[in-house]
């Protein structure tokens, strides 16, 4: 590799009351301390994205929206992502579903993993995005980061007493590693593969 696989940790939750930052940053400050891989926050509050109301895919049409097109040219600079899932009634939030419908190419032939939280550590909503993610040709990671049950709630406000992430590493710090490790592996993959085909 001439350079690092550059990854994007998208946020999958915008509400004001929203716990997904915690994740979020965790997920990414973790990536730059293994320093294999060059990480990178995209908050899709910092996106302000329209519901999708294009001709098209932008597999089949340019995109007309300038903050569509903004996106999607900030997804084109990743070669690869973790998305950082809330789950809402078994599924994923719908700005995630949102955000993941505004591109197509952008997302192509690149790894996507995921942190999930909650009850069931999101393990429902990451099943829906591993399909929507071969959908957009992605390489869904079969390791992912489960928050979930009695770790969950000894992090999070509902619990009654939210701790940071390092305080339950040895329940979560693990996947996370074999995460990382499966992301740097497809993310090289692929990009040998996408410079070859260029």
């Amino acid at each position: 590799m001439t350079r690092k696989p550059r990854i994007a940790v998208i946020t999958g939750s915008t509400r004001d009351a929203r716990w997904n930052h915690v994740p979020a940053d965790w997920i990414t400050a973790r990536l730059q301390a293994d320093g294999r891989m060059e990480a990178e926050l995209l908050d899709l509050r910092d996106f302000d994205l329209p519901f999708f109301d294009e001709a098209a895919s932008n597999l089949w049409a340019p995109s007309q929206d300038p903050r569509a097109v903004r996106w999607q040219e900030t997804l084109a600079e990743f070669d690869g992502y973790i998305f950082v899932v809330a789950e809402y009634n078994h599924s994923i939030t719908g700005v995630l579903k949102n955000a993941l419908d505004q591109a197509y190419k952008e997302w192509n032939r690149k790894p996507a993993g995921a942190v999930g939280y909650g009850g069931v550590g999101a393990a429902r909503a990451i099943e829906h995005l591993r399909g929507i993610a071969v959908e957009l040709q992605m390489v869904p990671l079969r390791n992912a980061v489960h928050i979930a049950a009695g770790t969950f709630m000894e992090v999070h406000p509902l619990g009654g007493q939210e701790k940071p992430l390092a305080e339950v590493e040895n329940a979560i710090g693990g996947s996370a590693d074999a995460m990382i490790e499966e992301l740097l592996w497809w993310a090289e993959a692929t990009m040998a593969a996408r410079a070859t085909s260029a």
